[in-house]
């Protein structure tokens, strides 16, 4: 058995779950996410699912732990919602939003504008003697992470000053510079 496959997940208040025909559906108060799935037997009793496989093939034993995974980020998600936030570190480094539209200035001759999905809300916080922070809440975890991935892919962080965007909570790997 996969060790995380499983796992039962338990169901908090205020979610419901669908199950028809290889299509698990999740509805809270924060959103609806359906997932499909293969080859994986779902079974939904007392608030509780567990996943079963049919067999020990390889295939199998992979798919059994991701959909726990998947189903399990997807109940939370709709439940607590999901955050990443980010850390512009950086001499004039900046970040502000308008709505959905966020504006960094990370050391290029232009500010990059990008449009974030509708379903990822935007925040950025900027207070004085610490570097800017633009904060991302969805139900999507996915859809967070990439959202996340993708504005760090703009500058990521250097290993020798540490400039960059980073994660919060992220540990940079740190080089030493040339010896004199």
């Amino acid at each position: 058995m996969s060790r995380i496959g499983k796992n039962p997940i338990t169901v908090p208040e205020g979610v419901t779950l669908e199950i028809k025909e290889n299509v698990i559906t999740a509805k809270g108060k924060l959103g609806e996410l359906s997932q499909e799935y293969s080859d994986i037997e779902i079974k939904l009793e007392d608030g509780t699912i567990t996943l079963e496989r049919s067999s020990d093939k390889k295939d199998l034993r992979a798919k059994h732990g991701l959909y726990r995974a998947l189903i399990a980020n997807m109940i939370e998600g709709v439940s607590k919602g999901w955050t990443k936030e980010l850390e512009l570190v950086g001499v004039g480094y900046r970040a502000s939003n308008q709505g959905q539209k966020l504006d960094l200035a990370v050391g290029f001759s232009h500010n990059i504008v990008m449009d974030i999905a509708p379903e990822v809300k935007v925040e950025t916080i900027s207070e004085k003697g610490k570097n800017p922070i633009v904060k991302l809440t969805s139900f999507d975890k996915q859809l967070v992470g990439q959202v996340a991935a993708k504005i760090r892919g703009f500058r990521k962080p250097e290993p020798y000053k540490g400039k960059g965007i980073k994660f919060v909570g992220e540990e940079i790997r740190r080089k030493a510079g040339k010896s004199a």
